[in-house]
């Protein structure tokens, strides 16, 4: 190869790789405002949280190394046994309404023919509301005295009051059914535009085989989904587990703890006893808890596959 040849192979080598360069340079510049964002509110905290947990603290100032003293501190605490067990509460609850509904919903809204804009706007309509006005909203509906919206029904129904949010026995299912209400929206347009994407020949062929509609459900349309639903299922898990704003605006964390969660211990832990080391000791232990638990569910699912 002649001295020529080499210098053009290193300029078409050069330039490709500058190409290469450039295009990956739009692409990081298009997708750095997020990844800053992520980092500075995500990672940073975490990565720090992760650090000071190990450390005995006066506000954020470092006082001394005291190992998993702060773990050992918050095991003892007789609240963490209570805030995990509601936790999974509300995850149960999570998965046996919250899940189903948006599918539920996003089948019936498939097979609408007309004013289909209309109802997708209003499942979807809830969750253009707030969540701290969500809580608020459904807090004042719940009053329980005789003076609460639900209750005023009840009378005219001639059928006794009901305690609501004050009755701990059903505070946990109140506040997953309205956060369900609040959130099954975006989910279920999520599934509605995968249901978009069945071959409508399927659907076609088993009519002709005489398959009526729950046959069609049961062998083309939920086996269809069951991706989307194995994600979404993980997803709801993580984010019902961290429960926070909701029970802290509808109940406080009341009646007597009945609806308290971990995040709302760690709130606790950080704004009510100023134990910033405790806090970060049981965020740590929350997230390898969900860590470990999705770590579960992929090798399940993946060995069903």
């Amino acid at each position: 190869m002649t001295h020529t040849k080499v210098i053009q192979k290193n300029n078409r080598a050069f330039s490709k790789a500058l190409y290469t360069i450039r295009k990956d340079a739009v692409a990081w510049l298009l997708i750095a405002p997020a990844l800053i964002g992520f980092i500075v509110f995500n990672w940073q905290p975490f990565i720090s949280s992760g650090f000071l947990a190990f450390f005995k603290t006066k506000g954020f100032e470092i006082l001394e190394f005291v190992g998993f003293e702060n773990f050992k501190d918050v095991l003892s605490d007789s609240s963490l046994a209570k805030a995990m067990w509601n936790s999974c509460k509300y995850t149960f609850w999570s998965l046996v309404i919250g899940l189903p509904v948006p599918i539920f919903i996003a089948i019936i809204l498939n097979e609408i023919v007309h004013f289909k804009g209309f109802f997708r706007f209003s499942v979807y309509f809830p969750a253009i509301i707030p969540g701290m006005v969500t809580a608020i909203m459904w807090k004042i509906l719940l009053e329980p005295g005789t003076d609460g919206f639900l209750n005023v029904i009840l009378s005219y129904l001639n059928l006794p009051n009901c305690q609501w949010l004050q009755d701990s026995r059903i505070t946990i299912l109140i506040i997953t059914i309205v956060t369900t209400w609040s959130g099954f929206g975006p989910t279920t347009i999520l599934y509605l535009a995968d249901l978009q994407s069945v071959d409508l020949a399927l659907y076609e062929a088993a009519a002709i085989d005489g398959a009526g509609f729950f046959k069609k459900l049961k062998h083309i349309t939920l086996p269809h989904l069951s991706s989307l639903v194995r994600v979404t299922a993980i997803m709801q898990i993580l984010g019902v587990f961290q429960s926070f704003e909701r029970p802290l605006a509808m109940t406080g964390g009341g009646p007597n703890e009945a609806s308290t969660t971990v995040m709302m211990l760690t709130y606790n832990y950080m704004f009510g006893e100023g134990a910033i080391d405790k806090a970060n000791a049981l965020s740590v232990m929350v997230c390898l808890i969900l860590i470990a638990g999705s770590i579960v569910y992929f090798k399940m699912t993946k060995s069903k596959e």
